[in-house]
């Protein structure tokens, strides 16, 4: 037996053997997205169907429109937009402020930087009652602004610190020149940082709206009739009566439309700055 022939039967087995673990991780995460796609355009009778009912015989929008509609899941569905859209751009912002101030100046020496990072350890209950009676006391509660007060503040941290490291790996020496060619600090800092670090920025932007997206404590406390968000419509669907499995799924399926959609946009800058903020030279 060649060494040759040996080494291309590995080859083989192996390049077989990572197609069928990739086959069974997609059927894994697809499955799930399928069954919940044909639940919301079952009709009622066929969902505990025996056996199973894998595509119903008469599809139905009615769940869409009760989700939507009657359990005021489009109001919810708009909010979570724009409060998500708003939190993302501000932790963005002022990230991108910090953590070049973090990598150029070190500001405020190594103890401040992990002291950003470190308010992810607080746990949400530990704070949400204050956050609560403050609210109250200067008319937040139940507001998109307070929310986005909120979100920006809790994803700040992470956004923060992704784009610490971006910016930490990037060479000082574009920046030097335009220095040098008569730029000042700030023309620098937005005509050749800011674009250099813009995958970062994505990436830790990304990570921002999803947490702002997919948040519930803090939505279910600080909101209740008005600027209620998408993931608290989704306790509606939970009553004594038994679940709404049409219009749960139904919305769960419409929540997912501007993730992925962010996801596609986002996606070229987000592979690159996930893996090169984490690679210094």
């Amino acid at each position: 037996m060649s060494m040759g022939g040996a080494t291309k039967r590995w080859r083989v087995r192996s390049e077989a053997g990572r197609m069928l673990f990739i086959g069974i991780y997609l059927l894994f995460v697809l499955i799930p997205l399928y069954w919940m796609f044909i639940t919301s355009i079952k009709p009622s009778d066929d969902y505990l169907a025996v056996p199973p009912v894998w595509f119903p015989s008469q599809p139905t929008l009615v769940h869409y429109n009760a989700a939507l509609f009657a359990y005021r899941g489009l109001t919810g569905l708009m909010n979570s937009i724009v409060v998500s859209l708003s939190a993302t751009a501000l932790s963005a912002f002022f990230g991108t402020l910090m953590a070049y101030s973090f990598a150029r100046f070190n500001t405020g020496g190594r103890h401040l930087s992990f002291w950003v990072l470190s308010q992810r350890f607080l746990p949400p209950i530990a704070v949400v009652l204050p956050i609560f009676l403050i609210y109250r006391t200067f008319g937040l509660h139940d507001t998109r602004f307070g929310l986005i007060i909120a979100y920006t503040v809790f994803t700040l941290p992470v956004s923060v610190w992704m784009m610490f490291a971006y910016f930490r790996q990037m060479p000082k020496s574009m920046e030097d020149a335009a220095l040098v060619d008569g730029c000042t600090r700030w023309q620098a800092f937005w005509q050749v940082a800011v674009p250099l670090a813009a995958p970062g920025i994505v990436a830790a932007a990304v990570f921002a709206f999803i947490a702002c997206w997919t948040e519930f404590f803090f939505a279910l406390i600080l909101t209740s009739r008005y600027a209620f968000t998408l993931p608290t419509v989704f306790r509606a669907f939970l009553g004594f009566q038994g679940a709404q499995y049409g219009e749960a799924s139904a919305l769960a399926i419409a929540s997912l439309v501007p993730s992925i959609a962010l996801g596609v946009l986002a996606q070229r800058h987000l592979v690159r700055g996930l893996t090169l903020g984490a690679v210094r030279g």
